[in-house]
């Protein structure tokens, strides 16, 4: 792998503002959000406004990441994320979404979730993460995926590469009356294949009006997570692989999640609503 130096945090830039006419989440301002004690299959018209979120979250993490390459801060990446959602009449879910100060999560090589941009400057062979959520019409559209900067080693390609292929598989092996550890099963059976850590603490979540509605998608094999997958059912895969250990330490942000080892990390996300054969992915776009 690549002999580059471990991150640091950098420093944060204000807070970017929302125009007043675009209706905010009902958390932000709080400390956190009011508990969802909705169904998780949703009805269609529910599915139609997500279609929308999630295509302008799709599009928006697609317009930062044309601008990853060696030299481009982090804080610029949100900039331009937060820019697109707000043209498109969007609100960044991660905003104000229990103190979270930014537009997305920029997540670098040995960050495995949640890293908050900054005036971390891209390096060439960095591999960068972006996770990207839009809320309009009242409802969340929440995608990420990892990017490579310049000359990226052949070790850190292939976990990136490796990683997109996991949440692939994971999305087909999704039918209606399956377990939803079915999903963990068949991420964590590949990884092994590659001797890759499997991220445990931090899983996929039920998304509609409420950004994290209380379902849990664990990416790992779990005989405790056995909720029936119906359709109409909408909710997040995001597999987190490691090329060491799965352990973890945050850094003093709070937010911030690192391999203990600090070896390098890939994620890959789509939301997806369960169709009456299988899936379809909201965040396309």
């Amino acid at each position: 792998m690549s002999g580059q130096s471990l991150l640091a945090p950098g420093e944060i830039s204000p807070t970017r503002p929302v125009p007043a006419s675009i209706p905010r989440p009902e958390y932000v301002g709080k400390d956190s959000p009011t508990p969802y004690t909705g169904p998780e299959v949703q009805d269609a018209e529910t599915i139609e406004r997500m279609r929308i979120a999630g295509r302008i979250a799709a599009q928006a993490m697609a317009e930062a990441a044309k601008h990853i390459a060696p030299g481009v801060t982090t804080d610029e990446l949100d900039r331009i994320a937060h820019e697109f959602m707000c043209d498109h009449g969007a609100y960044p879910s991660t905003l104000g979404y229990r103190g979270f100060p930014k537009s997305l999560c920029s997540s670098l090589n040995e960050v495995i979730c949640h890293g908050i941009p900054d005036s971390t400057v891209l390096k060439d062979g960095d591999i960068v993460n972006l996770d990207v959520t839009a809320y309009i019409h009242g409802v969340h559209g929440d995608n990420n995926a990892t990017y490579l900067c310049g000359d990226v080693d052949e070790e850190s390609r292939l976990l990136v590469e490796r990683t997109r292929e996991a949440l692939n598989r994971a999305i087909k092996a999704v039918k209606p009356g399956r377990q939803i550890n079915i999903i963990g099963r068949v991420i964590e059976s590949y990884a092994k294949r590659f001797g890759y850590g499997v991220v445990r603490d931090f899983t996929g979540h039920g998304i509609n009006s409420s950004f994290h509605s209380g379902l849990i998608v664990p990416h790992y094999d779990s005989p405790h997570h056995t909720t029936e997958i119906k359709p109409g059912m909408t909710f997040t895969i995001e597999p987190m692989l490691t090329l060491g250990s799965y352990a973890y330490d945050m850094w003093e942000d709070g937010w911030t999640v690192v391999t203990k080892d600090r070896k390098r990390t890939a994620q890959f996300e789509h939301t997806l609503v369960v169709t009456e054969t299988g899936t379809e992915i909201l965040t396309l776009p």
